[in-house]
Protein backbone atom coordinates (compact mmCIF):
# COMPACT_ATOMS: atom_id res chain seq x y z
CA UNK A 1 0.00 0.00 0.00
CA UNK A 2 1.62 3.56 -0.79
CA UNK A 3 1.92 6.09 2.31
CA UNK A 4 -0.57 8.30 3.01
CA UNK A 5 0.79 11.31 1.87
CA UNK A 6 1.38 13.99 4.78
CA UNK A 7 -0.86 17.89 3.96
CA UNK A 8 -1.09 21.07 4.87
CA UNK A 9 -2.76 23.85 4.34
CA UNK A 10 -6.43 23.91 2.92
CA UNK A 11 -8.50 20.60 1.50
CA UNK A 12 -8.44 22.80 -1.85
CA UNK A 13 -4.50 23.77 -1.94
CA UNK A 14 -1.96 21.26 -0.03
CA UNK A 15 1.89 21.18 0.54
CA UNK A 16 2.41 17.46 0.08
CA UNK A 17 4.74 14.70 0.70
CA UNK A 18 4.68 11.04 -0.56
CA UNK A 19 7.34 8.40 -1.27
CA UNK A 20 9.71 8.73 -4.77
CA UNK A 21 12.77 7.40 -6.16
CA UNK A 22 13.78 5.47 -2.89
CA UNK A 23 13.34 9.10 -0.82
CA UNK A 24 10.67 11.85 0.15
CA UNK A 25 9.51 13.89 -2.38
CA UNK A 26 7.56 17.04 -1.92
CA UNK A 27 5.11 19.02 -4.24
CA UNK A 28 1.68 21.05 -4.11
CA UNK A 29 -1.42 19.95 -5.06
CA UNK A 30 -4.65 21.87 -6.29
CA UNK A 31 -7.88 20.36 -5.89
CA UNK A 32 -11.14 21.28 -8.29
CA UNK A 33 -14.05 23.03 -7.31
CA UNK A 34 -15.88 19.72 -6.96
CA UNK A 35 -13.18 17.98 -4.65
CA UNK A 36 -12.68 15.68 -7.94
CA UNK A 37 -10.97 15.25 -11.17
CA UNK A 38 -8.53 13.69 -13.57
CA UNK A 39 -5.10 14.28 -12.71
CA UNK A 40 -2.31 16.31 -13.85
CA UNK A 41 1.26 16.71 -13.34
CA UNK A 42 2.94 20.17 -14.00
CA UNK A 43 6.57 19.93 -14.51
CA UNK A 44 8.92 22.82 -13.24
CA UNK A 45 11.15 25.42 -15.61
CA UNK A 46 14.98 25.20 -14.59
CA UNK A 47 13.88 28.12 -11.77
CA UNK A 48 12.09 25.51 -9.53
CA UNK A 49 8.97 25.00 -8.21
CA UNK A 50 7.76 28.57 -8.04
CA UNK A 51 4.81 31.06 -7.50
CA UNK A 52 4.18 31.07 -11.57
CA UNK A 53 4.27 26.66 -11.30
CA UNK A 54 2.14 27.05 -8.23
CA UNK A 55 -0.24 29.25 -10.09
CA UNK A 56 -0.55 27.07 -13.48
CA UNK A 57 -1.68 23.97 -10.98
CA UNK A 58 -4.70 26.27 -9.64
CA UNK A 59 -5.56 27.55 -12.44
CA UNK A 60 -5.83 23.87 -14.00
CA UNK A 61 -7.36 22.86 -10.72
CA UNK A 62 -9.77 25.36 -11.61
CA UNK A 63 -10.96 24.12 -15.18
CA UNK A 64 -11.52 20.63 -12.86
CA UNK A 65 -7.96 18.76 -12.75
CA UNK A 66 -6.47 17.43 -9.47
CA UNK A 67 -3.07 19.07 -10.48
CA UNK A 68 0.19 17.99 -8.70
CA UNK A 69 3.79 20.10 -9.15
CA UNK A 70 6.19 17.42 -7.60
CA UNK A 71 9.43 19.70 -6.35
CA UNK A 72 12.10 18.44 -8.62
CA UNK A 73 14.89 20.40 -6.52
CA UNK A 74 13.98 19.47 -2.87
CA UNK A 75 13.20 23.31 -1.82
CA UNK A 76 16.24 25.09 -3.97
CA UNK A 77 14.59 27.71 -5.77
CA UNK A 78 16.96 29.71 -8.48
CA UNK A 79 17.53 33.67 -8.39
CA UNK A 80 18.93 33.89 -11.71
CA UNK A 81 20.04 32.10 -15.18
CA UNK A 82 23.21 31.06 -14.01
CA UNK A 83 22.06 29.78 -10.83
CA UNK A 84 18.60 27.95 -12.28
CA UNK A 85 21.40 26.36 -15.18
CA UNK A 86 23.70 24.90 -12.65
CA UNK A 87 20.76 23.45 -11.01
CA UNK A 88 19.30 22.08 -13.55
CA UNK A 89 22.57 20.66 -15.01
CA UNK A 90 22.82 18.81 -11.52
CA UNK A 91 19.30 17.05 -11.83
CA UNK A 92 20.30 13.89 -14.07
CA UNK A 93 17.62 12.85 -17.09
CA UNK A 94 17.04 9.59 -15.31
CA UNK A 95 16.55 11.22 -11.77
CA UNK A 96 13.84 13.33 -12.43
CA UNK A 97 11.93 10.95 -14.85
CA UNK A 98 12.51 8.51 -11.38
CA UNK A 99 11.37 11.48 -9.44
CA UNK A 100 8.19 12.30 -11.81
CA UNK A 101 7.27 8.55 -11.89
CA UNK A 102 6.52 8.98 -8.39
CA UNK A 103 4.80 11.86 -8.68
CA UNK A 104 2.05 9.36 -11.11
CA UNK A 105 2.28 7.09 -8.28
CA UNK A 106 1.43 9.62 -6.24
CA UNK A 107 -1.30 11.01 -8.21
CA UNK A 108 -2.87 8.10 -9.04
CA UNK A 109 -3.32 7.13 -5.29
CA UNK A 110 -5.32 9.99 -4.82
CA UNK A 111 -8.91 9.28 -3.79
CA UNK A 112 -9.66 12.89 -5.40
CA UNK A 113 -8.33 11.35 -8.95
CA UNK A 114 -11.25 10.27 -11.49
CA UNK A 115 -8.32 8.82 -13.96
CA UNK A 116 -6.24 5.84 -14.42
CA UNK A 117 -3.94 7.98 -16.82
CA UNK A 118 -2.75 11.64 -15.99
CA UNK A 119 -1.29 14.53 -17.98
CA UNK A 120 1.28 16.27 -18.02
CA UNK A 121 2.04 20.00 -18.86
CA UNK A 122 5.68 21.41 -18.15
CA UNK A 123 7.50 24.19 -19.14
CA UNK A 124 11.59 24.94 -20.53
CA UNK A 125 13.18 22.10 -18.43
CA UNK A 126 9.84 21.06 -17.46
CA UNK A 127 8.58 20.52 -20.83
CA UNK A 128 11.60 18.41 -21.54
CA UNK A 129 11.11 15.58 -19.09
CA UNK A 130 7.29 15.72 -20.32
CA UNK A 131 8.60 14.01 -23.14
CA UNK A 132 11.21 11.87 -21.08
CA UNK A 133 8.48 10.60 -19.08
CA UNK A 134 5.86 9.83 -21.68
CA UNK A 135 8.41 8.31 -23.64
CA UNK A 136 9.15 5.63 -20.87
CA UNK A 137 5.65 5.54 -18.86
CA UNK A 138 2.52 4.46 -20.69
CA UNK A 139 0.24 6.24 -17.48
CA UNK A 140 1.16 9.05 -19.14
CA UNK A 141 -1.95 9.73 -22.09
CA UNK A 142 -1.53 13.85 -22.54
CA UNK A 143 1.75 15.42 -22.85
CA UNK A 144 1.87 18.87 -22.91
CA UNK A 145 5.47 20.22 -23.42
CA UNK A 146 5.78 23.86 -23.75
CA UNK A 147 8.73 25.14 -24.96
CA UNK A 148 10.48 21.95 -23.87
CA UNK A 149 14.17 21.91 -23.45
CA UNK A 150 15.93 18.63 -24.20
CA UNK A 151 19.12 18.10 -22.56
CA UNK A 152 21.19 16.30 -24.94
CA UNK A 153 19.69 13.11 -27.67
CA UNK A 154 16.06 12.87 -28.12
CA UNK A 155 14.48 10.08 -26.14
CA UNK A 156 13.30 6.72 -27.72
CA UNK A 157 9.62 7.52 -28.42
CA UNK A 158 9.12 3.96 -29.83
CA UNK A 159 7.22 3.07 -26.41
CA UNK A 160 5.01 6.59 -26.70
CA UNK A 161 1.78 5.92 -25.59
CA UNK A 162 0.65 9.88 -24.85
CA UNK A 163 -0.88 12.17 -27.37
CA UNK A 164 1.31 15.05 -27.80
CA UNK A 165 0.20 18.56 -27.91
CA UNK A 166 3.43 21.27 -27.80
CA UNK A 167 3.85 24.59 -27.80
CA UNK A 168 6.84 26.82 -29.26
CA UNK A 169 7.99 30.46 -29.84
CA UNK A 170 9.38 31.02 -33.44
CA UNK A 171 11.78 33.56 -32.12
CA UNK A 172 13.22 30.54 -29.24
CA UNK A 173 16.43 30.30 -29.35
CA UNK A 174 16.35 27.67 -26.73
CA UNK A 175 14.41 25.82 -28.72
CA UNK A 176 14.77 26.46 -32.65
CA UNK A 177 12.63 25.97 -35.87
CA UNK A 178 14.70 22.81 -36.79
CA UNK A 179 15.11 21.28 -32.94
CA UNK A 180 10.61 21.08 -33.22
CA UNK A 181 11.22 19.83 -36.60
CA UNK A 182 13.46 17.76 -35.63
CA UNK A 183 10.78 16.42 -32.38
CA UNK A 184 7.94 16.54 -34.50
CA UNK A 185 9.97 13.72 -37.25
CA UNK A 186 11.33 11.51 -34.76
CA UNK A 187 8.13 10.88 -33.09
CA UNK A 188 5.97 10.39 -35.92
CA UNK A 189 8.64 7.69 -37.34
CA UNK A 190 9.10 6.17 -34.19
CA UNK A 191 5.51 6.00 -33.44
CA UNK A 192 3.56 6.16 -36.66
CA UNK A 193 1.53 9.10 -35.28
CA UNK A 194 2.53 12.92 -35.57
CA UNK A 195 2.73 15.56 -32.54
CA UNK A 196 0.65 18.46 -32.90
CA UNK A 197 3.83 20.57 -31.93
CA UNK A 198 2.49 24.70 -32.63
CA UNK A 199 4.41 27.73 -33.08
CA UNK A 200 3.84 31.12 -31.79
CA UNK A 201 4.92 34.85 -32.58
CA UNK A 202 6.96 34.86 -29.20
CA UNK A 203 10.03 33.76 -27.59
CA UNK A 204 11.00 31.36 -24.84
CA UNK A 205 9.08 31.29 -21.51
CA UNK A 206 6.21 33.68 -23.34
CA UNK A 207 3.45 31.45 -21.27
CA UNK A 208 5.40 32.87 -17.62
CA UNK A 209 3.13 35.66 -17.07
CA UNK A 210 6.27 36.70 -14.05
CA UNK A 211 8.89 37.05 -16.77
CA UNK A 212 9.75 39.61 -19.53
CA UNK A 213 9.29 37.09 -22.42
CA UNK A 214 5.37 36.92 -21.37
CA UNK A 215 3.12 37.42 -24.31
CA UNK A 216 -0.63 37.16 -23.39
CA UNK A 217 -2.01 36.53 -27.26
CA UNK A 218 0.19 33.53 -27.33
CA UNK A 219 -0.24 32.19 -23.38
CA UNK A 220 -3.82 32.80 -23.99
CA UNK A 221 -4.52 30.56 -27.16
CA UNK A 222 -1.97 28.38 -25.80
CA UNK A 223 -3.88 28.10 -22.31
CA UNK A 224 -7.27 27.22 -24.06
CA UNK A 225 -6.14 24.60 -26.48
CA UNK A 226 -4.41 22.70 -23.30
CA UNK A 227 -7.08 22.86 -21.26
CA UNK A 228 -9.33 21.85 -23.61
CA UNK A 229 -6.70 19.09 -24.94
CA UNK A 230 -6.36 17.37 -21.52
CA UNK A 231 -10.34 17.07 -20.90
CA UNK A 232 -10.66 15.24 -24.42
CA UNK A 233 -7.59 13.10 -23.56
CA UNK A 234 -8.54 12.59 -19.34
CA UNK A 235 -12.27 13.59 -19.30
Amino acid sequence: MPERPTTTETPARQNVTFPSAGATAHGYVALPPSGRGPGVLVIQEWWGLTGHIADVADRLAAEGFVALAPDLYGGSVAHDSEEAGRMMKALPVARGVDLLAGAVDHLLSRPEVTSDTVGAVGFCMGGGFVLYLAAVDPRVSAAVPFYGVIQGELPDFSGLRARVLGHYGEQDASVPPEKVEELRETIREQTGTAPDLRRYPAGHAFFNDRRPAYEPGSADRAWRDTVAFLHERLG
